[in-house]
């Protein structure tokens, strides 16, 4: 089933939903929302379909879904035939569930500095301390999965707790926020870049302009 996707190029919530379609090989029309400056976010028409005002929204047919983590689960259990993306054992599924919290906290920290450094919109009080946390988090995670042979945050295999983390990390450095402090998160952010069909954003350089620094290779 295709279904439509309520965008704005240069938001990273609404990025995350394209990339994991790219990765799925879906292709869902785009009906552009250019939250800023033109505030189409507030516009009546779209306030109708998610009153609360917020993006990305994911129309298929009645179904009307508002929020990157919700559109990322329904579009993995629904275009997924190898429930890879979004695993139905019970116990990655509630990791990758805490995962999807975690992006949430991070689009609420690292998410907000970018949009403030970028859009002057203020930042919440804390906001770089806590955003701090949860990368050092992210970090020390990793480098324990990379201890058992595993490279991503549930499993073996990328899901979409890694989509949903992806674009705020990889964005960082636009908040104020230096990675080279994280080469677990950096070399994580190298293998999701490195994935057949990976769709860039604006802000998120290619890979063969990056160094993995974990090995000094690009």
């Amino acid at each position: 089933m295709t279904f439509t996707l309520y965008n704005d190029v240069l938001d990273a919530e609404c990025y995350k939903v394209r990339l994991l379609a790219a990765l799925l090989g879906l292709s869902p029309r785009i009906a552009a929302v250019e939250a800023h400056p033109g505030a189409g976010h507030r516009a009546a028409d779209f306030l109708a379909l998610n009153p609360a005002g917020t993006l990305p929204v994911a129309a298929a047919g009645d179904l009307v879904l508002s929020g990157a983590p919700a559109i990322l689960v329904w579009m993995a259990a629904a275009h997924d035939v190898t429930d890879r993306w979004y695993p139905r054992d019970p116990g990655p599924m509630a990791q990758v569930q805490a995962w999807l919290e975690t992006a949430s906290a991070l689009a609420a920290t690292a998410g907000a500095l970018r949009r403030e450094a970028l859009l002057e919109h203020p930042a919440p009080s804390g906001a770089a301390q806590s955003a701090e946390a949860l990368l050092r988090r992210m970090e020390l995670h990793l480098l324990l999965q990379g201890m058992g042979g595993r490279g991503w945050l549930v499993g073996t295999h990328p899901t979409v707790a890694d989509i949903a983390c992806f674009a705020d990390v990889a964005l960082a450095p636009d908040a104020g926020i230096a990675l080279d402090p994280y080469p677990a998160l950096h070399a994580w952010t190298l293998r999701l870049r490195a994935l057949p069909d990976f769709l860039e954003m604006p802000g998120i350089a290619p890979l063969h302009a990056l160094v993995d620094p974990l090995t000094g290779h690009r």
